[in-house]
């Protein structure tokens, strides 16, 4: 099982990236789908979720209207689109994997590496 995050990279303020994160190694059609951030010094903290059907998302406060989260249509893969980008959202972000997902870290069985975020003033 693995979850493969990418897309990150170096962005202005008022920028936009597209991350991707594909599923292999068994079929994720099932599982909910989520992207955690950690910025340095902090802890892990939700971002976006997307159900198994793709009907039902969820976000933080701080990224509402800015981010997108949906899933490709052979549903092992998730996207966050992100726009109006913000120095704070720098962080290194995360995808994962699980039959609950939704905004907890522990409802989550499967994470993948990380991608950096960085975005500049």
């Amino acid at each position: 099982v693995q979850l493969q995050a990418s897309g990150g990279g170096l962005v202005q303020t008022g920028g936009s990236l597209r991350l991707s994160c594909a599923a292999s190694g068994r079929a994720f059609t099932n599982h909910g789908m989520g992207w955690f951030r950690q910025a340095p010094g902090k802890e892990r903290e939700f971002v976006a979720s997307i159900s198994g059907s793709g009907g039902s998302t969820s976000y933080a406060d701080s990224v509402k209207g800015r981010f997108t989260i949906s899933r490709g249509n052979a549903k092992n893969l998730v996207y966050l689109q992100m726009n109006s980008l913000k120095p704070e959202d720098t962080a290194v972000y995360y995808c994962a994997a699980g039959l609950v997902g939704g905004p907890e870290k522990a409802s989550y069985r499967y994470w993948g590496q990380g991608t950096l975020v960085t975005v500049s003033s």
